[in-house]
């Protein structure tokens, strides 16, 4: 497996596997609720993730394997994490954590003392086993009805 820089090319293959991910493996926060998976998937198009790879003061990173790619995080350079999901044929097997590690490093490279990020349910305790409190009560993000506010402090970060 490597981690690398998202490219424009990689946009159409990057937005199946988050969509694939929200779908599949995080049914205990959108209980296959249809308004709930609209609003949370709106946003998760081919063009936006080419946007996202784009973007400046940003970074869109893939996890390929085989040639597929088989997870997709984002992290701003202010060191928040704005998406972390996994193929569900990739779930379990370290590559969240190889893509989480790699985020925080980027982050910490453009000076971020911290990461932070929303941390859905089904995520909530990979989050809290990799160092990361919660920082505050649950949110409502898309519908769902348990999203934490999370932050690590970053090694290796500062002048």
């Amino acid at each position: 497996m490597i981690i690398r820089d998202a490219t424009l090319d990689d946009a159409a293959e990057a937005c199946a596997v988050l969509r694939a991910s929200i779908i599949q493996l995080c049914t205990a926060d959108h209980h296959d609720d249809p308004d709930i998976l609209s609003r949370w998937l709106a946003n998760k198009t081919p063009e936006n993730v080419a946007a996202w790879a784009d973007a400046k003061g940003r970074s869109l990173l893939v996890a390929v394997e085989d040639g597929a790619i088989v997870a997709v995080g984002g992290v701003k350079d202010s060191g928040e994490i704005t998406v972390n999901y996994v193929a569900p044929r990739a779930r379990f097997r370290g590559v969240s954590a190889a893509l989480l590690a790699a985020l925080e490093l980027r982050a910490a490279e453009r000076g971020a003392q911290q990461a932070t990020l929303l941390s859905t349910w089904t995520a909530h305790h990979f989050y809290l086993a990799r160092g990361y409190q919660v920082t505050g009560p649950p949110q409502s993000k898309f519908g769902t009805t348990a999203s934490y506010p999370m932050a690590k402090a970053l090694a290796g970060a500062g002048p």
